[in-house]
């Protein structure tokens, strides 16, 4: 097989050509009397000056004499010829065969979502290899196997409600990119017992919220977290997926809603499987979704844990005692014990089903 590097020519040049050239080159000479020098008949050199005969070594020999032109050089000649042939047809197998693989692999991949975010180029054989790596596959087939694994295990990877509309496809496609960019992504060794300082830090970063995406990405890097923002696919109501990518936990996002008390919420909430479900089995995977109806006991825990630590017990039960808490009240225990308010509204919110209170608290993602 041809090089990468291997300039195949897109049509053979066959040694008829210097044939004829000879012969308009040198004064006295034409296809009949070079026919006569050769001893052969006129069409059978016709027929060698159009590439529709090879020439032989008989020939080639003949050529040496009647034209002054080495009979190894006709010989390579036609042997580069052949050979150029070869790679040009096993070319234009690749090509269909690579066709072939491509109208496969936009059957369960979304190739628009991946051209629009700039994974694929402007070559076939590239967007094949890329494909092929974002799902970590080797062939084509097994993208195929990869997601009939998927949807078999997954219940196992994530709470779900019927209330969802879900593209199993577009979901697999989701992770897949999730744990693509999560290998190339380096940052500083995890150790299990700093989750309590990184918790502190980001805590005061949601209080802050001050360019709060870059400031808490530069936190999970510095403990050993890799983060990643990844935008949804049609029918992907997700928020949050945790797993274990190489050395380091990884969290990913799809950041559907710019609110503090939302990101703040899922950020907790798979920091939360990283210290309660990933410490004792890194095989694990947790995909959130939007719909918050929790199913299982992990998710369950998960959820508790980012309520308490973005607000501690205590705090909570002091706000619980204030049924008619008003703006002003929040603001000022959310300064006193450096939550950010719209924490504690969206807390509140969430437990009284109330969403459509109205409020002064900047709910923004800054």
């Amino acid at each position: 097989m041809a090089t990468k590097n291997e300039i195949i020519p897109a049509h053979p040049t066959h040694p008829g050509v210097l044939i004829k050239d000879e012969i308009d080159a040198t004064p006295h000479l034409n296809q009949k009397l070079l026919a006569k020098l050769l001893d052969v008949k006129p069409s059978f050199l016709n027929e060698i000056i159009k590439g529709k005969r090879p020439i032989t070594p008989d020939v080639a020999v003949s050529l040496e004499a009647a034209l002054g032109i080495s009979a190894e050089y006709w010989i390579r000649f036609q042997m580069q010829y052949e050979i150029d042939l070869a790679r040009r047809k096993e070319r234009n197998i690749e090509k269909v065969e690579n066709i072939e693989k491509w109208k496969r692999i936009k059957e369960i991949v979304p190739v628009k979502y991946l051209n629009k975010h700039n994974y694929l180029s402007e070559t076939l054989v590239e967007d094949i290899e890329k494909v092929l790596k974002i799902y970590n596959v080797a062939t084509v087939d097994e993208i195929n196997d990869e997601f009939s694994c998927f949807e078999e295990t997954q219940s196992a990877y994530y709470r779900k409600s019927d209330k969802l509309k879900i593209d199993n496809k577009n979901m697999f496609t989701w992770c897949a990119l999730a744990q693509y960019e999560a290998k190339v992504q380096q940052v500083n060794d995890f150790k299990f017992d700093n989750i309590g300082k990184l918790i502190t830090e980001l805590n005061r970063l949601f209080y802050d919220n001050v360019d709060t995406l870059q400031q808490v990405k530069s936190v999970l890097n510095k403990y050993g977290i890799k983060f990643l923002l990844i935008e949804k696919l049609e029918k992907t109501p997700v928020d949050g997926f945790t797993f274990w990518s190489g050395n380091n936990p990884a969290i990913a996002l799809t950041l559907r809603h710019k609110r503090i008390d939302n990101f703040a919420f899922t950020m907790m909430h798979e920091i939360g499987h990283i210290d309660l479900h990933l410490r004792e089995d890194k095989e694990q995977s947790f995909i959130d979704f939007t719909e918050k109806t929790s199913v299982g006991e992990q998710e369950d825990a998960a959820n508790r844990y980012a309520q308490e630590q973005l607000i501690p017990k205590d705090v909570w039960q002091r706000i619980k005692n204030n049924a008619m808490m008003c703006d002003d009240d929040i603001i000022a225990i959310g300064d006193a014990q450096k939550i950010n308010p719209a924490i504690i509204l969206g807390r509140i919110c969430y437990v009284k089903n109330n969403y459509a209170r109205k409020t002064k608290i900047d709910k923004t993602l800054r």
